[in-house]
């Protein structure tokens, strides 16, 4: 891809990079109510069975994701024309979200502009090590890692570390708005947390929002994962590196059932959000439909996708992702190959 083709494909997003009032508050409307409704419908049947409570939060859940859907897109100050908007929307979405706004828009902002670059890693994106990288590890750092990559640690104790610990405590350098807006989605976070338990007790607050969280939580980390660990996804050194083909080739287009696009606000078409962060997720769809070089870009489905999970270290000589086992293998013929050498130079 060059650049004059990456410009023009930059310039084909302009006609969907405007917020819609009305798909704005309507958005907000079938999705905070639904949220709170089944929230409550959930403590009720606590009463009743906590299958059916789990059934509830589940769906719960589904409204949460979409909530951080609309603090996502505040984030990017895409889903209201008014910034001053998108920070009100924004740190309430965060606040039922567990996520401050303006230290998660710092870390997610250079996550779109590093996403792919070997080079800048390490900011609002998932630990990746490459091949090399790992081989040349210590033990304990090889050891870290693969706990990391775990799916238990990542999208079980992963979620709770960053939600309830993380993102509690600001970054180093962060400046004063940043640093109050934090002080207020935490005693807010914890206002709210009190008051739900001086109401109707701990227990059935930890049943229900414990569940919802969870899961949600768990959905929100592998949403995030899946996006951008796929098989021939695409990463590149820094002086090489292209934000056009960071894009469209190492962020997917996850092909979803229509009622989790819909819980999961469109950000199936990933690819669509990383080429124009300024696209509102109710756009995401039409820039996708209306853009045919935008239909030919990785696709995966909820059957394919779980093959991302055997993906744990970025192949730089194939450019492709590997396996843990796919390294081991590589490593032992290369010991073989080695101890063959050396056994036939003693014997000449």
């Amino acid at each position: 891809m060059n650049k004059e083709h990456s410009q023009q494909l930059r310039k084909q997003m302009l006609p969907y990079e405007k917020a819609d009032m009305k798909s704005s508050v309507w958005q907000m409307i079938n999705t905070i109510g639904p949220f709170f409704l089944t929230w409550f419908l959930a403590y009720k049947s606590l009463s009743i069975s906590y299958l059916l409570t789990f059934v509830l939060a589940v769906v719960s859940a589904g409204f949460m994701v979409r909530i951080f859907i609309i603090f996502h897109d505040c984030c990017h100050h895409s889903f209201f024309k008014s910034r001053k908007a998108n920070k009100i929307v924004g740190t309430i979405a965060g606040i039922l979200t567990f996520f401050p706004y303006h230290q998660w828009q710092h870390s997610h902002s250079v996550h779109h502009a590093t996403s792919g670059n070997l080079d800048k890693r390490g900011t609002g994106d998932i630990w990746m090590m490459t091949v090399t990288e790992y081989m040349e590890a210590s033990f304990w750092q090889r050891l870290a890692y693969r706990l990391y990559r775990n799916p238990f640690v990542m999208f079980i104790l992963g979620p709770i570390y960053v939600f309830l610990i993380e993102n509690r405590f600001n970054r180093k350098g962060a400046r004063l708005n940043e640093r109050l807006n934090t002080y207020i989605t935490n005693a807010a976070i914890v206002g709210i947390a009190a008051l739900l338990i001086w109401l109707i007790g701990w227990q059935a607050f930890l049943l229900v929002e414990g569940t919802i969280f969870l899961i949600a939580g768990s959905a929100g980390v592998w949403l995030f994962y899946v996006q951008h660990t796929f098989e021939d996804s695409y990463f590149e050194e820094d002086k090489s590196w292209s934000y056009v083909k960071a894009a469209v080739e190492g962020s997917s287009f996850y092909k979803l059932p229509q009622p989790l696009q819909w819980l999961t606000g469109n950000i199936g078409f990933h690819h669509v959000h990383h080429l124009s962060p300024r696209v509102p997720n109710y756009q995401l769809e039409a820039a996708h439909n209306d853009t045919p070089p935008l239909q030919n870009v990785p696709t995966i489905t909820l059957a394919t996708s779980l093959e991302s999970l055997k993906f744990r270290l970025w192949d730089e000589q194939n450019e492709k992702f590997v396996t843990f086992h796919a390294v081991k293998e590589q490593t032992a013929r290369k010991k073989a190959k080695r101890h063959f050498r050396s056994v036939h130079m003693k014997s000449e």
